[in-house]
């Protein structure tokens, strides 16, 4: 998502309409699943057998666009429905509506792990929200022996009004995981993960505001950002994750049977 290649930038509007325009657009897509209100298209890369481009859409009634946006910010309430994530928090503040943070997930065992370092942004456009981000390098957080570090290229959510109380949520994600995974691995996160992790943001859309009314109902400093406590970071102390400078694990030959995917792993 750099421009350049090698240059590490906060994101402008024109990359948010960019970014908008793919999350809309049909062309090139693939359908891989749609069943219950949820959609999942994938776009095989020219360059790459293993990185796919993955879109996944669906539709939130009885929970407003501004809801969403607040439940994929909130990262105390992120700990209540993300039961894949082993960590997350934030690093640092680029500016009002741009941060470095970390996340790690758990993968179904027997694959390791996987963590980011990311440089996320978002933007209120009109009447959608919209939040993107790409693999960065920070000095004081390099990858660990415990995890795989995974990049993602290009990573986003877009949220749209459907009508008066309800909203349409797209995610787009183009992630290098580092490894070489088995080719059933790949299918059954479009046909099984990624539909079940877009119902769970769906179900904590509803439940979100009866929880925030209870924790800190004033505190959005992704909405307020005089709220933000966060340490400032300069551009100058991040570089660009290139996939390339890091481990490349080999976990082709595990078996299906040997992977076990809990319900609370999917």
């Amino acid at each position: 998502m750099s421009r350049g290649g090698e240059v590490v930038y906060i994101p402008d509007d024109s990359d948010f309409y960019t970014f908008r325009d793919q999350c809309e657009s049909q062309e090139g897509w693939n359908s891989q699943y749609n069943k219950a209100g949820v959609t999942v298209w994938s776009q095989t890369q020219e360059d790459s057998k293993t990185i796919k481009k993955i879109k996944m859409q669906i539709a939130c009634r009885d929970v407003p666009p501004e809801t969403l946006y607040d439940v994929l910010h909130d990262t105390c309430y992120r700990k209540k429905w993300d039961t894949n994530m082993i960590e997350t928090y934030d690093i640092g503040r680029l500016t009002v509506n741009a941060d470095v943070g970390y996340y790690s997930w758990r993968c179904p065992s027997p694959l390791k792990n996987r963590d980011f370092v990311t440089l996320r942004s978002w933007l209120p456009l009109g009447s959608d929200y919209m939040i993107i981000n790409y693999s960065v390098k920070h000095p004081k957080y390099p990858p660990r022996k415990d995890f795989v570090r995974a990049v993602s290229l290009q990573t986003g959510y877009l949220i749209k009004a459907a009508d008066s109380q309800g909203s349409i949520l797209f995610y787009l994600t183009q992630v290098d995981p580092r490894g070489s995974l088995p080719k059933w691995v790949v299918n059954k996160a479009s046909q099984y993960v990624a539909p079940k992790a877009m119902k769970k943001i769906y179900k904590a859309g509803l439940k979100y505001p009866e929880w925030k009314r209870k924790h800190n109902p004033s505190f959005k400093p992704w909405v307020y950002p005089e709220q933000n406590t966060l340490p400032s970071i300069s551009l100058a102390e991040l570089s660009l994750q290139h996939a390339d400078s890091l481990e490349n694990i080999d976990e082709s030959s595990l078996t299906e049977d040997r992977v076990r995917i809990s319900d609370e792993e999917a």
